[in-house]
């Protein structure tokens, strides 16, 4: 049996005392978790000292088992504690959401699960939550959204028309909509709107940190009995929409393959190992926006092999950043007196061929 953590050992050792209605040995313990004896007394005794309300019976021969007393709906919720513990600890996974009525009802619920545990135990259970972290990379913030938020849910459940005050990315000014929600989507650390559009008549798309006013009419519609929001984006690298039929195939180097693997990135996603350690990964897709964008940050170790219009366009962009870096003649031009021990110093060890492709670079700029 594969080692666990102690953390995860004793979430795992939770979950048993809380299900065992008759109890568990030390020794059973032992056996299920692959540690020793003397490591399962070490954690009921912790247990015990958390607070947690543990119970001894002597059962036939003198044995001893263990049990948590009863579960959490003495308390008036019928949860387990290690259940109530796994929902306190993903609290941080909502805090994106934070100022909108999810993140209101989520905080709600969390500090009913706080109330479940006296001071020691709920010590223990915040030592548990240190373990994890949301890096807030990219995320938008909802809190001044609240209203807005209100009123796309009050849509949403009884299918009535939105009029919306739209700001989008390259329109200078806002515009009025009337749409049909259909539902929300998070995608990268935003909210995104999903809808039918009558003045458009197709299904789009609002970012919602972008809705400057949401205001709910009387006016019903109704909701396509087959439309699902995962259907909807099957064909999307994302969010983006597209009417295209698009099979996309990147060789990705050695250097990356394996990060690549490691990911499921779309649902139509085939990947093959090549014998020189690179990778070819192949999508279906509609679109082909957001998969650009996502090669264009694998640099050098991405390579479109079909379709030719990913390839010219990935080409076309790839120019238009050289053309952003290139040294012109006429510019201002650093004087390098040891190009070899600038670029050794500033590049790892075992990037050295790169080391000489940037070094002849630059010699030839300053030609």
């Amino acid at each position: 049996m594969a080692e666990h953590s102690p953390l995860v050992r004793q979430w795992i050792m939770l979950r048993i005392l809380s299900s065992r209605h008759y109890g568990v040995t030390v020794k059973e313990l032992a056996e299920e978790l692959g540690v020793s004896e003397k490591t399962v007394r070490r954690d009921l005794d912790a247990f015990s000292e958390a607070g947690f309300p543990l119970e001894e019976t002597v059962v036939e021969h003198g044995r001893k088992k263990w049990k948590l007393a009863g579960d959490l709906t003495v308390k008036g919720v019928p949860l387990h504690y290690d259940e109530a513990i796994a929902l306190h600890v993903a609290r941080c996974f909502m805090e994106p959401l934070a100022g909108t009525i999810f993140w209101s009802a989520a905080q709600r619920a969390f500090n009913k699960i706080r109330c479940m545990f006296n001071e020691r135990a709920l010590k223990y259970v915040e030592k548990m939550a240190q373990a994890f972290y949301q890096t807030r990379v990219g995320f938008c913030d909802y809190s001044r959204q609240a209203e807005i938020i209100d009123q796309i849910m009050i849509g949403l459940e009884d299918h009535r028309a939105l009029e919306i005050e739209y700001q989008s990315l390259k329109a200078t000014e806002p515009a009025t909509y009337e749409i049909h929600p259909y539902g929300m989507t998070y995608h990268r650390g935003s909210l995104y709107l999903v809808g039918w559009s009558p003045g458009k008549k197709e299904i789009r798309h609002w970012k919602v940190n972008r809705i400057i006013r949401a205001e709910v009419t009387d006016r019903r519609f109704e909701m396509p009995e087959d439309f699902r929001l995962d259907e909807h984006f099957a064909g999307s690298f994302g969010v983006y929409q597209g009417d295209g039929d698009y099979h996309i195939r990147v060789r990705f180097s050695a250097e990356v393959a394996r990060y690549v693997s490691e990911a499921r990135w779309h649902s139509s996603q085939q990947l093959h190992p090549q014998r020189d350690g690179s990778l070819i990964a192949e999508f279906d897709l509609e679109s082909l926006e957001e998969i650009e964008r996502w090669i264009l940050s694998f640099g050098r170790h991405a390579e479109v092999l079909e379709p030719p219009e990913l390839v010219e366009r990935i080409g076309y962009e790839v120019e238009q950043m050289a053309r952003v870096y290139t040294v012109k003649k006429d510019a201002q031009r650093l004087t390098l007196h040891n190009h070899a021990s600038i670029f050794d110093a500033a590049l790892p060890q075992d990037e050295s061929f790169l080391s000489d492709r940037m070094k002849n670079a630059v010699s030839r700029a300053q030609k």
